[in-house]
Order: C-alpha cells, then sequence, then structure tokens
C-alpha cells in the first residue's frame, strides 16, 4: 500500500492532511461534525509501525479541533501532534539527505476523496 521503499530502519515521521486525504472534503465550515473516514485509511494506519510518529496538518480552523480530534480518536487514528489554521495552499517538507545516499523527504499525493 505505501508507495515507497524506505533504507533505514529508523522510526519514520508521517505528515497527514486531513480533509481529502484521511476525511472526505465536505465543506468543514457547513458540516461540522460529519465527518467520514475515507477508504483504506484504517488499512493504511495498521501499516504504519507503533513507534512511528504521525502529525496531522489541516487549515481547519482552531474552533473545529475538539469535534475532529473526537471524531480521530472514536475512529481510532493514533496521532502524535495535529497542527490547525494552516494556509490552504501547497504543502513543501524540506529535508536533508543522510550520508549513505538515504531519501529522508518523500511526498505522495492522493486524489481528493479517494482514500488509499
Amino acid at each position: 500500500m505505501i508507495p515507497f521503499k524506505f533504507k533505514s530502519s529508523h522510526p519514520k515521521t508521517w505528515f497527514f492532511d486531513l480533509d481529502g486525504t484521511i476525511l472526505e472534503y465536505n465543506l468543514i465550515f457547513s458540516a461540522v461534525g460529519k465527518d467520514k473516514l475515507l477508504p483504506g485509511v484504517k488499512e493504511l494506519w495498521d501499516t504504519i509501525p507503533e513507534d512511528d510518529f504521525i502529525v496531522l496538518v489541516t487549515a481547519r480552523p482552531n474552533y473545529l479541533k475538539d469535534v475532529t480530534l473526537k471524531f480521530l480518536e472514536k475512529k481510532g487514528i493514533r496521532f502524535n501532534h495535529v497542527i490547525f489554521d494552516l494556509p490552504r495552499g501547497e504543502r513543501i517538507l524540506v529535508n536533508d539527505e543522510k550520508p549513505g545516499n538515504i531519501t529522508t523527504a518523500f511526498a505522495w499525493n492522493v486524489e481528493r476523496n479517494k482514500g488509499f
């Protein structure tokens, strides 16, 4: 399911957008409390090792934090940190390359609302 081959056995840090990636994009401001988990999310989460770190990012405003976190917890979506109030534009990950030609930054774009 994960489209990458990792060379390192070190724990990974995962960054996931919420809406359209993990949760169905639903015009969040008018559909508060009507979140829906996308297909394959639970299966993907089951493949992420427990010692990996998961950061969720979203443009959702901070006032939706409690309802969003309660939904994720109810659905068994583990995470270590969630960042709210991000801009809606592109997200850029920059990281250094480890010695031994080990790639340390990956990007995985998925089609909105299709799941994994």
